[in-house]
């Protein structure tokens, strides 16, 4: 399997340099959800209190799963599922963590593209989702209306709506105030002009056009940053990967200089922090599932970026950095993002607890309201939906790569020759796909595919990877493989790793698997609720994803020899072909076997790693 490794090794490559790794890992991890999910999360589950919680888990779940996938990649310089060599058996894991990214690259490109079109809009004089225009109805409103309260007329208490109590020129009595359901001019221009969103599922409706536009733009940005690989994308990420910080830099020094700034920042992190919330089950939940998706573990892309690294570079030192980075970064996204809903609570005289949302709504609805109080408000504007198309680009262009990786594994000779060309065809095939997400439904299907893949298809993946590694390979041969690489650590450098892999890391992981399960509940997207139909839909995407586990490692069985147990048995060691890409490397450990007179590395005999370990 290895007769040319150096041939192949030229073939597959290494990125340029150290920045350009670390900083497509960075990318990768700091997505859309540390600005939209993480202050959220803060604000709702006590405040600075939060952090508590969050902090341990990274500890307990994230870092270690990080760490693990990377040794793996950066071992064996291989994609998510040729990886699996070291385990036969769960070789179905690493195609249901590729299926998953490619669900979720079709709509998160539909979420660059809402990015886009923002960004274009942001080109006005005034920014059409300003005041209530043309396309607003009698619901629109920047202020809260009032619809009745008590007041004293002639030495009685009355109760009256705001009309007559105007036209008499009396008072509301505080307390008793009653106001109309409105809604910000902001969130019916998400709404009725930029989704142009029908009632439901059901009603499918036409393709928005320029959505579809945005769309195709944002997979041409894509296939342009991706066409020849980490040697063009590891340049563009110096870009898209660091000039978000700039942005939020930006937005946090603008932010903090606006009237109310204090209370937003009072509430994300500030004096409101409530300790007691951390007696709640579900805070703890909350950290657990923000650290392990944040952190993009079990989706194949960390072993996908770690397989182009050099055989000795320190993964561990990378694993803590970007981990560290990604966290901090939620938490300074935080501050840019609360300073300016506080100013917004402000103005429009509301508590923050009004204005403050999560996801779609704090993106495309809150802060393009917040941004649109501010002066020279189209500049904001701009800096903002610019930064979330970075942060979303960087991320795509880590998905993308590991379904070109897994292709380049399987047909590396047809992937030197038409790297190119298939990447763009990739790209083409995603934006026809992606188009249901472009109707006037298109955000119901955004939503489902986000319910459902994204959700407890990698929690099974995550569960499964860890637990084949450390219990059916080996935590302990597996410790010696990353030593291979980093170089001898003592025991008591190993005993957190050893505890994190062998106990917690697991059990933490079953946890959320079984809590989401047991409080599953129908999809909905704000009020709506979705049709029997749809969630099966649902069901079958993930069962789609997910069912390659026990088919792949059915097909192993019936491929071995033997009995049923010796077939299991085997199907549970490393393959013939498991081990360090190149001979030079699978030697180095166990040099009293290799010619000193053939040191080059192509003269090096391809015996396998495995015959080396028994060696």
């Amino acid at each position: 399997a290895h007769a040319s490794d150096s041939d192949e090794n030229s073939e597959r490559g290494n990125w340029s340099s150290k920045g350009d790794y670390l900083l497509s890992m960075v990318g990768y991890a700091v997505g859309l959800g540390n600005v939209w999910r993480f202050p959220y999360l803060t604000y709702q589950n006590g405040g600075g209190a939060f952090l508590i919680p969050y902090t341990l888990m990274l500890a307990l779940a994230g870092l270690p799963l990080f760490f693990m996938e990377c040794s793996l990649g950066q071992f064996a310089s291989q994609g998510p599922v040729s990886v699996w060599r070291i385990l036969p058996l769960f070789q179905g894991v690493g195609i249901t963590m590729v299926i998953i990214s490619t669900f979720v690259t079709i709509y998160y490109n539909v979420i660059i593209a809402y990015a886009l079109y923002y960004l274009f809009a942001s080109f006005q004089k005034v920014l059409p989702w300003s005041e209530c225009f043309s396309w607003a109805d009698e619901f629109c409103s920047k202020t809260r209306l009032v619809n009745d309260c008590n007041a004293t007329m002639d030495g009685e208490i009355i109760h009256a709506n705001f009309s007559f109590i105007a036209s008499n020129n009396l008072t509301c009595i505080n307390g008793t105030i009653n106001y109309k359901p409105v809604q910000f001019p902001s969130e019916q221009y998400w709404n009725k002009v930029a989704l142009q969103r029908s009632s439901g599922l059901d009603e499918t409706g036409r393709i928005v056009w320029y959505l579809a536009l945005c769309l195709l733009l944002s997979w041409i940005i894509v296939g342009a940053a991706l066409f020849k690989g980490i040697k063009s994308s590891g340049k563009v990420v110096y870009f898209t990967a660091l000039f978000p910080y700039v942005i939020l830099l930006i937005l946090l020094v603008r932010g903090a200089t606006l009237e109310g700034a204090l209370d937003g920042i009072e509430y994300y992190i500030g004096r409101q922090s409530n300790i007691t919330k951390l007696m709640e089950a579900e805070v703890w939940k909350d950290a657990a599932t923000q650290i392990f998706y944040s952190l993009s573990v079990a989706w194949g892309g960390l072993v996908a970026l770690s397989s182009y690294n050099k055989f000795h570079n320190n993964c561990y030192s990378d694993a803590i950095m970007v981990c560290v980075t990604n966290c901090v970064t939620s938490i300074f996204a935080g501050f840019a993002i609360f300073s300016i809903l506080g100013h917004m609570a402000f103005v429009s005289d509301r508590p923050v607890s009004e204005v403050v949302d999560s996801g779609f709504d704090l993106a495309f609805v809150a802060y393009p309201e917040a941004l649109s109080k501010l002066p020279v408000s189209p500049l904001w504007s701009f800096l903002f939906f610019f930064m979330l198309l970075l942060l979303g680009l960087d991320s795509q262009f880590a998905s993308i790569e590991t379904l070109t990786t897994t292709i380049q594994d399987i047909y590396p000779k047809v992937m030197r020759r038409l790297r190119t060309p298939i990447t763009l065809g990739l790209c083409m095939l995603l934006f026809f796909l992606g188009l249901i997400c472009v109707t006037q439904a298109g955000i119901y299907w955004v939503n489902l595919i986000d319910h459902f893949c994204a959700g407890w298809g990698i929690l099974i993946a995550a569960v499964l990877e860890i637990v084949g590694i450390v219990y059916i390979y080996g935590g302990n041969r597996f410790i010696e493989d990353i030593e291979m690489m980093i170089g001898k650590k003592s025991r008591l450098f190993w005993l957190w790793w050893r505890v994190c892999w062998f106990f917690l890391t697991p059990v933490l992981l079953m946890a959320i698997l079984v809590w989401s399960l047991v409080t599953f509940s129908r999809p909905t997207y704000g009020s709506v609720l979705y049709p029997t139909w749809g969630t099966a839909v649902g069901w079958c995407m993930i069962i789609f994803c997910v069912i390659w586990i026990p088919i792949v490692a059915i097909v192993k069985i019936l491929q071995a020899e033997g009995n049923l147990v010796q077939r299991i048995v085997s199907c549970c060691r490393p393959a013939a072909n498991w081990g360090p890409y190149l001979a030079c490397h699978r030697g180095e450990r166990y040099s009293h076997v290799v010619d000193p007179k053939k040191e080059k590395e192509h003269e090096i005999p391809t015996v396998s790693y495995t015959v080396y370990k028994q060696q």
